[in-house]
């Protein structure tokens, strides 16, 4: 009886285990849907300073994929500190590499792509710029608003 027992402990502390699994997987894909896809491309094929676009409208509290690509034959940096600062990042994603932690800029190669997980936590208005030296006073500039829940 007392051997009994015991198999059906185990089995149900493997069925909680395998339940916890899989409910877990659910909540990863629900979650990867939730995302709200931007497109942010930095520069053109034709070698212009800007963002397309260059007004980015986010609200508070909700998850966002940026999805980054720089069609331009040279590299540019997405900086926005205080926007940064005010969101939280899960992640990016950059080739095979994935980097998790505070990000304040993102720097991308000719050609180059990245994705940006993030969830914008406080309303507010932020500048968006290339730091590249004369970028930013060619206009390569741009405006990030996030909006209240």
């Amino acid at each position: 009886m007392k051997r009994f027992k015991k198999i059906q402990q185990f089995c149900g502390f493997v069925f909680s285990i395998l339940l916890m699994c899989c409910l877990m997987n659910v909540s990863d894909t629900l979650a990867a849907t939730d995302m709200t896809e931007v497109k942010v491309s930095l520069g053109n094929a034709g070698g212009e300073l800007i963002f397309v676009p260059n007004h980015l409208e986010f609200t508070a509290g909700k998850k966002y994929k940026i999805l980054l690509d720089n069609p331009s034959p040279i590299k540019h940096y997405f900086t926005s500190k205080d926007f940064a600062d005010a969101s939280w990042t899960q992640n990016v994603k950059a080739g095979n590499v994935e980097i998790k932690g505070a990000i304040h800029e993102l720097e991308l190669k000719p050609a180059a792509e990245a994705q940006w997980n993030l969830v914008p936590m406080k309303p507010g208005k932020y500048e968006l710029h290339c730091s590249i030296p004369g970028h930013k006073e060619a206009g390569m500039i741009g405006e990030i608003v996030v909006l209240s829940e």
